[in-house]
């Protein structure tokens, strides 16, 4: 019975695999790529009840750049855990690419993951690795061969202006220099979505509008499809839609 459960759960994962691989193929028409309904997070602080998402109702459309605006403690970082599979809902649904999380054993949402690219506030690179090395790590996993990891790699700094930095360990980059590598290390399994955690939160003004006119960049010239949280106001204008999120709700226009 073990045997058939396991083979049953690697039919059911290969099945999603060829589904997730099929989607690029897609008619060019718009597609809603996330969709929440009725999204609810709760947890227990020692005996206080935290009700951290509240009943969230949102869709992203492929290709499109949104910012969920909000401030600390609104339920942000935790609604973007629930949207790239990291965490589960205590209520709600989530489908990504019209596919119902729900439904997904621990494998499947494995493969799922590995299509979705993170971006986090404090770049979450290796110090002992250089820029090429920190980008091409997700495909060293996949035990892609060295050679054409590092080439794919290095292709993705030059995308993101880091041509001459490849070999740099990150204590030799800058701030700026070092979300750009991980934004080539999100980019380098060909995501269908980028999930972005306060990606300028570490670093000063005027490197965070440099980094995000490449951002922007990504979501109009390679139809990136990117959802951003932040609390600033203006890193949230360069999205094309902003949500404002709090109290762990989507506010609806006229209540902020």
């Amino acid at each position: 019975m073990d045997v058939l459960n396991s083979f049953q759960e690697y039919l059911n994962s290969l099945l999603l695999y060829i589904q997730l691989t099929d989607l690029p193929n897609r008619e060019e028409e718009m597609a809603t790529i996330i969709k929440t309904e009725k999204l609810k997070k709760s947890y227990k602080m020692g005996k206080l009840q935290v009700h951290a998402l509240n009943g969230v109702d949102l869709e992203i459309e492929e290709g499109e750049f949104a910012a969920i605006l909000g401030p600390s403690g609104s339920g942000k970082s935790t609604l973007l855990n629930m949207l790239g599979a990291l965490d589960k809902p205590t209520s709600g649904r989530i489908e990504i690419d019209q596919i119902d999380l729900f439904e997904l054993g621990d494998k499947q949402l494995s493969v799922l993951r590995r299509r979705i690219g993170f971006v986090f506030q404090f770049f979450n690179l290796i110090d002992r690795l250089t820029a090429t090395e920190n980008v091409a790590l997700p495909l060293a996993i996949e035990n892609v061969n060295k050679k054409k990891r590092h080439k794919i790699a290095e292709e993705l700094l030059q995308t993101v202006g880091l041509g001459k930095r490849t070999q740099h360990k990150p204590n030799e980059l800058s701030g700026g220099e070092c979300q750009r590598v991980a934004i080539a290390r999100a980019l380098i399994n060909k995501p269908h979505f980028l999930l972005m955690d306060e990606p300028t939160g570490n670093i000063d003004s005027k490197t965070a509008k440099d980094l995000m006119r490449l951002i922007t960049q990504l979501n109009e010239e390679k139809n990136v499809t990117i959802v951003m949280v932040t609390h600033d106001t203006k890193i949230a204008t360069s999205a094309h839609r902003i949500l404002h999120l709090l109290d762990g709700k989507i506010l609806s226009k006229g209540d902020y």
